[in-house]
């Protein structure tokens, strides 16, 4: 119990002593884990959106001429040669001029010089799908495009794959920024630790001398390391709790119930974000004490 008093007390002295040093690490780790967390909660509420978007994602094949009861039911089996799929619909020309007049709702008067066929048959395809399998969805289409009789396919192609590419650039980001925590926290720490002890080695010196062990010495700056990747892991998350704040309350209108959320980061990934810079921030100041001990 005394020996760890005294740990406690040389911990407190060290970061009084090297209360300047000790500032600007911690902003430093603060700032780093803010970017990261930053990224990477774009990155989680990117993925949560393109669900919402994909959940009503449809493969539509237009058809040259209405297909048969026997014809529909070889498109059905050739369709589920390729994968299981959630819902096939086939549309003739009058469901599909249904569809048309309802959405026009008011001038619907519009359709009444037009006939009745005047839009081509199709099929609805609800595949079983994610946003991460776009290729597979590409392949999907390409099937469905060399059945007999199909003249277009189309199934919202262009916007996803913008999408997709935006939340590629998004993890490329995410893990750069991910790198600069993992570099910011390593180096931070073990040079805020490595002057603290050049500018007192003559005292660790003496203390040795008098039979200091070098758990005594050592364990002093390991708690400091914790401390900082704690607290500057802490404030950083903090502070981004605050940002996200802030965007919700100029971006979404309360009012708007159908409106996708802007949620937060899970609290399994805010344990993780904190215990990672913890033990990045006693992983510097590990590698400090075995440089300085060296000598």
């Amino acid at each position: 119990m005394i020996f760890w008093l005294a740990v406690l007390r040389q911990t407190s002295r060290n970061l009084r002593l090297g209360w300047a040093s000790q500032c600007m690490t911690l902003a430093t780790v603060s700032l780093s884990v803010v970017i990261f967390s930053f990224f990477y909660l774009v990155y989680d509420n990117m993925l949560q959106v393109g669900r919402h978007l994909t959940d009503n994602l449809c493969v539509i094949a237009y058809l040259e001429n209405e297909p048969t009861v026997g014809l529909q039911e070889q498109y059905r089996k050739r369709i589920l040669e390729f994968d299981e799929v959630e819902r096939i619909v086939f549309v003739s020309p009058t469901q599909a001029r249904q569809r048309f007049a309802e959405q026009l709702r008011e001038e619907q008067d519009l359709l009444d010089d037009m006939p009745e066929d005047f839009l081509p048959p199709s099929i609805e395809i609800t595949p079983r799908r994610s946003l991460e399998a776009l290729g597979h969805l590409k392949r999907f289409s390409d099937h469905i495009r060399s059945l007999p009789g199909v003249l277009k396919v189309r199934y919202g192609e262009e916007w996803l794959e913008r999408f997709h590419g935006f939340v590629g650039v998004l993890r490329v980001v995410v893990l750069l920024s991910g790198l600069l925590l993992v570099l910011t926290a390593v180096h931070m720490v073990s040079h805020t630790i490595r002057i603290t002890m050049v500018r007192r080695q003559e005292e660790f010196e003496l203390q040795h001398l008098l039979g200091a062990s070098r758990a005594y010495l050592s364990l002093p700056f390991l708690l400091e390391s914790l401390l900082q990747g704690l607290l500057g892991s802490g404030i950083g998350l903090g502070a981004l709790y605050f940002l996200h704040q802030w965007i919700r309350r100029q971006l979404f209108n309360p009012v708007l119930a159908d409106q996708p959320a802007l949620g937060f980061l899970p609290a399994p990934v805010l344990v993780t974000i904190l215990a990672s810079a913890t033990l990045l921030c006693l992983l510097g100041g590990i590698l400090s004490l075995k440089r300085f001990l060296r000598r």
